[in-house]
Parts: structure tokens; C-alpha cells; sequence
């Protein structure tokens, strides 16, 4: 077993770690940390609609939608901030904005559903 101090968003946690190929006599320990629960997804669009989703972890830096808006194809729809660089989501398809998931300053993962389009 080999010990390490790993920090998650600022807490410290000591874990123990088993290494593989270790004599099979060797008992098996607790994890020390409590997992780390994953974001629950989005709701999956309905039919005919398209979800825009973020494609890589960032910050919310401006939407430049609401519900119910007109959008062209390769229009701007939200401006994020992803090491150290502003990025841009754009329409993949003429269409009208259902819902906008995010607002300015949220911290999305890669895949969060940024709003969706019909």
C-alpha cells in the first residue's frame, strides 16, 4: 500500500492505494476519501431539438440569447472562458432558442448541455 495526500477543489485528502500485483494475501482497504459524485446530467432534448453543449471545461463569460430568440446558423450563442482564452459557442443550425441552461460567471464540464435549440 502506498499513501498519498491528494487535494480536490482545495480539500486535502489522504488515500491509500493498493498496487496491482500485490500478494493476494495482502488485505484489501477502505478507500479513505468519500467519492466524488459526478454532475447529473442534462435532460436529453425532445424530439426535434438539438442540444448545445459545451465542448471543453470552462467559465460563462456572456449568453447572447434567451428563450424564445431566432438564431442563424453560426450565430454566437454563449462566449466561454477556457484556459485563459474566451471561446465561442455558435448554432450548428438556423433555429429558435427553447431553453438557455447557464448564465454569466457558471462553471461548466465538457458535455454540459449550454442550452438547447428546435
Amino acid at each position: 500500500m502506498k499513501k498519498f495526500e491528494v487535494k480536490v477543489n482545495g480539500t486535502a485528502y489522504s488515500v491509500e492505494v493498493e498496487e496491482v500485483g500485490a500478494p493476494a494475501s495482502a488485505p484489501a482497504a477502505a478507500p479513505a476519501a468519500a467519492p466524488v459524485a459526478a454532475p447529473a446530467p442534462a435532460a436529453a432534448p425532445s424530439a426535434g431539438e438539438t442540444a448545445v453543449a459545451a465542448p471543453m471545461p470552462g467559465t460563462i463569460v456572456s449568453v447572447a440569447v434567451k428563450a424564445g430568440d431566432a438564431v442563424k446558423k453560426g450565430q454566437v450563442l454563449v462566449v466561454f472562458e477556457a484556459m485563459k482564452m474566451e471561446q465561442e459557442v455558435v448554432a450548428p443550425a438556423d433555429g429558435t432558442v427553447v431553453a438557455v441552461n447557464v448564465m454569466q460567471g457558471n462553471s461548466v464540464d465538457t458535455g454540459s448541455v449550454l442550452l438547447t435549440l428546435r
